[in-house]
């Protein structure tokens, strides 16, 4: 009986496991700036006509304007409410178009610290991207975001 490996044809390729690498580490960094409410750098990982569409926001935010205007309502808001939040974007699946557009869908949790007190899971969501690129820079051209506790 002859048992045919499949794990070769699993493996990445070393350029998809940089890009894959890069990507991971765009995320951190973006995610790092948000909890921190560094509006106006997050926004800055976004192209300027960027559209940010989360179910926590009446309408679909366009622009960096609009971008750094959310995030500082959310951070000002967490700080008068004495809440702290970290986003953690894992199992990422990556697919690189001919021209070099990432799509990118990705499993969001966020997690709920009072300061002072607990923490908890407060939201768990899919996060679903196109990133571009300028110059050496990944951004993010549109983000759609689903929450899997509305229907």
């Amino acid at each position: 009986m002859t048992v045919r490996s499949e794990a070769k044809a699993l493996r990445p390729t070393d350029a998809f496991a940089a890009l894959y690498a890069q990507v991971q580490q765009f995320y951190a960094h973006q995610m790092q700036l948000l909890d921190a409410g560094e509006a106006e750098r997050w926004a800055a990982t976004f192209t300027e006509d960027a559209r940010f569409d989360v179910p926590t926001l009446p309408k679909p935010v366009h622009g960096r304007p609009g971008l750094v205007t959310a995030a500082q309502r959310s951070a000002d808001a967490l700080a008068e409410a004495g809440e702290r939040h970290r986003h953690f974007i894992g199992m990422l699946d990556l697919t690189e178009r001919p021209d070099g557009v990432l799509d990118v869908r990705a499993y969001t949790i966020v997690y709920a610290s009072r300061i002072g007190g607990g923490c908890r899971v407060h939201r768990v969501c899919v996060c679903t991207d196109v990133l571009v690129r300028s110059g050496d820079e990944l951004h993010v051209r549109t983000r759609m975001v689903t929450r899997d506790d509305f229907p």
